[in-house]
This record gives C-alpha cells, structure tokens and sequence, in this order.
C-alpha cells in the first residue's frame, strides 16, 4: 500500500508541475476528400493539416497529432516514436511441470485518446480532484488493429465506489474510484482457454469483429523505422450516449497516452513495464475548422 501511494504521489506531483503550462488546441481542417485509414498516411490532406507536438507523460516521448474532418467524420492521424514494433498479447506458454498454460508477459503497443464528455473543462488525471466521464479511443497493436479499428471505451472517474473499480489518491489527497467501461457491442477480441496442450506458445485471446458501439472507432496502425503511425476515424455525432458528441460549436478537449491509462504501476516483469499505468499529460482542445 505504501508503495502504491509513493507511487500516485509522485505521478501527481508531476502532474501538477506539467500542466501548470500545457495546453494547445488541435486544429481539424474541412476536407472534401478523406484519408484511407490504413496507417500509411499517404493521403494528400495530411500535408496541409496542422501539426502539433506534444509529450507522453509517462513515456517522455514525443507525439505528433493531425485532425481534418469532412463535416461527417473526424480523422486523426498520430505519429510517436517506437524502437520496437509488438503485436503480441498475453500469450499463453505450456508450463510442462503444472501440465497448464501460463499467461506470458508479453504486452501489445497500445495508444488511449481520452475525450472529456462533461460540459466543462475538468483535469483528466487520474489524481484530478474533479469527477469526470471520459470517452476512450482504446488501439491494441494485436487485440483491435487487425480489424481495423479502436476499441471504444469510457471512464467513469468519481468518488463512488463501483465494481471493478480501481481506487485511486486525488491531488489533495482524496479517494477516487476508476471504473473502465466498454461500450455497448462486441470487442474485437475474446479469451481463449485450453484445456490439453496445443504447443508450447499460442494465441491468448482470439481475434474477431466489432460490433455495435464498440465498433465506432476505426483505427488502423503501422511501424516503420523506429514510428508508428495510427490513423483514426470517427463519425462526428454517432448517435450513442456513450459516445462524445463533436461539432463546430464547442471545443472538445482530450489528452493521449502511449500506453492504457488503468491506474496500475509499472510492471517490471513485464516486456512493456508501463503497460496499464499510463496518464494524460496536456491538456488538449480539439477545433473543427
């Protein structure tokens, strides 16, 4: 205990320090012709979108963001830095003494976009002393990306208990509770269980389509020379309650994270020890022009 809350004290200090001077606002130029999500960013309309750079909080590393939109839809476009390209997940590995298989540690590249869905501006932190819900844009380099999409999810981030939760320390030093939600739908992926021994490595999860408003988010990745570039779409009003609502009249903010902002520390036996304990950092407003 005394550990996690050394923990979430400093991420919080950090926290305070970073956003007492970040904020930029996104700019989604209007587009006649969209990009092709495939994550070459090869289109045209990239070359004239602006551009702006921000941190990974807990990564440190840089993360280029575009938007254009056709009145319809919104595409984004991130490009962030990568020695290693991963599309493994929680594989299972025989264990010949047990005669069972064993989750690994190896973990997929992930990227989180967390969208502000109340009314108002409010610190997205997981140590914000505000309550909040967030919609999520959730990409999996192995659980979502062969599909073509995002997996999209919402936050409820409050000082009511709920199942699941995970409890969290405020700035102020308040208790906080994080649930992680999934839209209404089908994931693109499910468990897989093994009973008798089918190899010594093999897929953890299976692979499958979206459905629903799990499936509002298309998304697709590529790696290359040491960048991913994800290209992400979204139609602007998807006329789902669980979704953000984006339009011309109001600014809509967001924050990003490498890796699955789930409130846990780092993991060091595990091939990306920061998996689940990635944070927002700037805060971020989006402009449809």
């Amino acid at each position: 205990m005394r550990k996690t809350l050394k923990w979430f004290a400093i991420l919080a200090w950090s926290m305070m320090i970073f956003s007492a001077f970040a904020e930029q606002t996104l700019h989604a130029t209007l587009v006649s012709q969209p990009p092709e999500i495939d994550g070459n960013a090869r289109d045209s309309v990239w070359a004239n979108a602006p551009t702006i750079t921000t941190m990974d909080r807990v990564a440190g590393i840089p993360v280029k963001l575009q938007a254009v939109h056709d009145n319809s839809n919104l595409f984004l476009k991130v490009v962030f830095p990568d020695k290693n390209e991963t599309r493994e997940h929680k594989t299972l590995v025989w264990d010949k003494t047990s005669g069972i298989y064993r989750t690994s540690f190896k973990r997929e590249d992930f990227f989180v976009i967390k969208w502000n869905m109340n009314p108002f501006p409010v610190d997205l932190t997981l140590s914000s002393d505000q309550s909040y819900k967030a919609d999520i844009w959730y990409w999996k380099a192995y659980r979502t990306d062969h599909a073509g999409y995002a997996d999209d999810k919402y936050q409820l981030y409050s000082t009511a208990p709920t199942k699941k939760a995970q409890r969290l320390y405020s700035k102020q030093g308040n208790t906080f509770y994080l649930a992680r939600r999934g839209d209404a739908g089908q994931p693109a992926y499910s468990g897989t269980i093994f009973t008798e021994y089918v190899g010594d490595e093999v897929a953890g999860i299976k692979q499958r389509s979206p459905q629903g408003s799990r499936a509002d988010v298309r998304a697709k990745g590529h790696w290359k020379n040491g960048y991913w570039t994800i290209e992400f779409a979204r139609a602007l009003d998807t006329g789902h309650g669980d979704d953000i609502l984006l339009s011309r009249e109001r600014r809509a903010q967001f924050g990003i994270s490498r890796y699955e902002v789930a409130g846990r520390e780092p993991n060091p036996t595990l091939d990306q020890p920061l998996a689940g304990s990635g944070e927002v950092g700037e805060t971020l407003f989006l402009q449809l022009k």
